[in-house]
């Protein structure tokens, strides 16, 4: 039994790290840019590519990298996707010149676009469905939001005393570790050999390429223009293939993503709950970045110690999650997530252009809870009742949800924020004061975002409309 325990307790260790590798890239990035554009000599406009490169192909590869995962091994997929991470990685620190950075970034969101199905399908493998499930992804969860805040800390210091190009070396030594870990404490888990494992290309073509598409519209939509032919054709384009892909799923015979999980209310609502929020909470890194550092006035170093306390607050929210389960079920314990989100949005209007860390602090401990909280009980929606051959592509359907809520969630509020504003006085405003004051509206929106997550939480997850896992299990097989 003791064995067994260890054993667990280094798996866990390793996809936890694989997390909060994921999630530290994901925030550090951001801090390197101004050093990256002046090294590399990026124009303003090119230098953004060094962001969405990643983007764009994490996005666009989450879901056939979600079904690799169940036809060739969870746990294979995991070491491709760790090696590809590194190698990316790698290439990054040693970059000459701008289009090998955008290349090493490409390959980086390659990486993260198989790991992050891989690293989930891991966990809900590895781990019984229940407390144990649970208590697994509650750390997971919890170094991702470890990661985001380190990520801002270690930018800031790796590019003041090293260079930028450390950014990127620092996940090489992370990957190898991981790599050596894996064999030894991770079980591999795929879809066996009495069930069809066929590969669906046609399918795999037409989501990819649409998600491309449509994920560079929301990439290209704020800078170039909603309704620019060079942005709206190819979301156009990107809109078509996914309906391509829906007639081509509805059709055959072996599905890259059958819609019949889409029945199961657990995983439909985990799905909506990812999109809403990564529309409010996912915006949160940003705004804060902007007020402490723009407003404030705050360097990285200072900025990235402020979010320590959203830290803290994360991991107490994480170990909530098992005792809310039990007391209030999924609707309850997401619901009041989003609650304590809300009201850590709404303590967040209030801010001034002569204010401090200290007014900022009793909001962002609030939403570190209700962050916390949701995020590790969306996942365990996710795979509540879920037919085991289909545990990756369900991960990378609510990782797919997470990137789009994300990306038209900040659109919509900074869309609001011009349209209420007026031109000059949006998130490009030039004053600190007027920068402050579309925060308010900013940090408004997420409020309004995360309660009408409360609204979704009632509506898919209500225990009269939802059924046990035994009967999910039983619908997915029909």
């Amino acid at each position: 039994m003791k064995t067994r325990y260890s054993f667990k307790s280094l798996a866990i260790f390793v996809l936890a790290i694989a997390q909060l590798m994921l999630a530290l890239d994901y925030t550090i990035i951001y801090v390197t840019l101004p050093s990256i554009g002046q090294d590399l000599h990026f124009t303003a406009s090119s230098l953004q590519w060094v962001v969405s490169a990643y983007s764009l192909i994490f996005g666009g590869f989450l879901l056939i990298g979600g079904r690799m995962s169940d036809v060739l091994g969870r746990r294979r997929m995991f070491m491709i996707a760790m090696a590809l991470f590194g190698l990316g990685s790698l290439a990054g620190g040693f970059a000459p010149n701008g289009m090998t950075l955008i290349l090493a970034r490409g390959l980086q969101g390659l990486g993260g676009a198989l790991l992050s199905p891989a690293t989930l399908s891991l966990i809900m493998s590895n781990f019984e469905e229940g407390p144990e499930r649970n208590r697994a992804l509650g750390i997971w969860s919890t170094m991702g939001g470890v990661g985001m805040s380190l990520g801002l800390l270690l930018g800031g210091f790796l590019t003041s005393y090293s260079g930028w190009a450390a950014t990127f070396y620092v996940n090489v030594p992370v990957a190898v570790i991981v790599l050596i870990l894996t064999p030894f404490v991770l079980a591999e888990s795929r879809i066996s050999s009495s069930q069809q494992r066929h590969f669906d290309l046609s399918g795999a073509i037409s989501v990819t390429a649409g998600m491309i598409l449509v994920v560079y519209y929301l990439i290209q939509g704020p800078e170039e223009g909603w309704t620019a032919a060079s942005t709206l054709i190819p979301g156009i384009a990107g809109v078509i293939l996914l309906v391509l892909f829906a007639i081509i799923e509805r059709r055959t015979a072996n599905p890259l993503m059958p819609f019949k999980l889409l029945k199961n209310r657990s995983f439909s609502g985990a799905v909506m709950t990812a999109v809403i929020f990564s529309a409010s909470f996912g915006s949160l890194y940003y705004f804060l970045t902007i007020y402490l550092q723009q407003v404030l006035h705050y360097t990285a170093i200072q900025s990235g110690l402020s979010f320590l306390p959203l830290t803290i607050s994360a991991f107490l929210g994480a170990k909530l999650v098992n005792r809310l389960l039990s007391v209030t079920g999924m609707a309850g314990t997401i619901g009041i997530g989003m609650a304590l989100g809300a009201a850590g949005f709404l303590l967040l209007m209030p801010i001034s252009a002569n204010g401090s860390f200290w007014g900022i602090m009793p909001g962002i401990i609030l939403a570190g809870l209700g962050q916390a909280i949701v995020f590790t009980t969306m996942f365990i929606a996710a795979g509540t009742g879920m037919e085991p051959a289909y545990q990756g592509v369900a991960s990378a359907l609510v990782s797919t949800g997470q990137q789009i809520g994300g990306s038209i969630g900040l659109a919509v509020i900074l869309a609001v924020i011009t349209a209420g504003l007026g031109p000059g006085h949006g998130m490009d405003a030039g004053s600190p004061a007027d920068l402050n004051h579309a925060l308010h509206w900013a940090f408004g929106m997420n409020m309004v975002l995360a309660l009408a997550g409360i609204v979704v939480s009632v509506v898919w997850f209500n225990k009269r409309r939802a059924s046990s896992p035994a009967a999910l299990i039983q619908m997915n097989e029909r």
